[in-house]
C-alpha cells in the first residue's frame, strides 16, 4: 500500500546501487511534478507501480517510457528530498525494491528521507576515499561510529562522527558504481538513518521515558 506521501511504505531496499541513471525532465504540475528518468537495467523487470529508489527516496513507477520511466513526486517529496533539486542531465542513484526472493546485502534502506545533508569535503585516500556530511541536528541521535546510514541512497558504514559531522569511507566500487564519486563540497544529499537504529532508540526511550541513553544502558538491554 503507498503511505501518505504516495510512495509504497512497504518497500525496502538495500542501499546497494543497481545503477547510475540520468534525471531527463522534471515537470512541475501545481505543488507536485513529474519525474521523467533514463536507465537501462533497472527497468527490464519493472513494471507500473513498483517503487524505485532515486538517490535514496522510494518513488513508484508511474509508466515505463522509451529511455526508462516516469514517477510522480508529491509536494512532500518535493520539500523534504533533493529530488525537487534535479535537473536536466543530473545523474541518479537507482535500486529497485526488494522481492521476497532477493539477497539481503548493505543493510536495510526504508526510502523514506528523514532529511538533507549537505557535503563539506570528498579526500581521496588510495584507491578510495573518504566523504564527510553535515547532518541535520535531530538525526545525529540515531547515527553511530560503525554503524550504517544511507547518503543518496547509498549503504555507508560510518567511519567517525563528530557533532552534525558524519565520515565515511568510499572504497572503489562506490567511487565508480554511484554518484557519490563526483560529489563537491556545497552539494545536498538525501539522508536516511539505520532503521534498526531508530526502534531501538525509540523502544529505550518508551522504557527510560524521556530521560536520554547511555551506553550502560545499551548494554543492559542486550544492545
Amino acid at each position: 500500500g503507498l503511505d501518505p506521501d504516495g510512495r509504497s511504505g512497504g518497500a525496502m531496499f538495500t542501499g546497494l546501487i543497481a545503477e547510475v541513471g540520468t534525471a531527463l525532465r522534471l515537470v512541475q504540475k501545481g505543488s507536485e511534478a513529474e519525474l521523467s528518468v533514463s536507465c537501462g537495467n533497472i527497468i527490464q523487470e519493472a513494471k507500473p507501480g513498483d517503487s524505485i529508489s532515486v538517490d535514496g527516496a522510494c518513488v513508484t513507477v508511474e509508466r515505463l517510457t522509451r529511455e526508462g520511466f516516469t514517477a510522480f513526486l508529491s509536494r512532500e517529496t518535493l520539500q523534504k528530498t533533493t529530488l525537487g533539486d534535479l535537473r536536466p542531465g543530473a545523474a541518479v542513484n537507482l535500486e529497485a525494491a526488494l522481492r521476497p526472493t532477493d539477497r539481503l546485502g548493505g543493510h536495510l534502506v526504508q526510502g523514506h528521507v528523514e532529511g538533507i545533508g549537505t557535503v563539506l569535503a570528498l579526500e581521496r585516500v588510495g584507491e578510495g576515499a573518504m566523504l564527510r556530511v553535515e547532518i541535520p541536528e535531530e538525526l545525529t541521535p540515531f547515527v553511530v561510529s560503525k554503524g550504517s546510514v544511507a547518503l543518496a541512497g547509498v549503504s555507508l558504514t560510518v567511519a567517525a562522527l563528530r557533532g552534525r559531522e558524519v565520515e565515511v569511507a568510499l572504497i572503489p566500487a562506490s567511487l565508480k558504481a554511484t554518484t557519490l564519486g563526483g560529489a563537491a563540497a556545497g552539494r545536498r544529499v538525501n539522508v536516511e538513518t539505520d532503521v534498526v537504529g531508530r526502534y531501538i532508540v525509540a523502544y529505550l526511550k518508551g522504557l527510560r521515558g524521556e530521560r536520554g541513553l547511555s551506553v550502560d544502558e545499551l548494554i543492559k538491554q542486550g544492545f
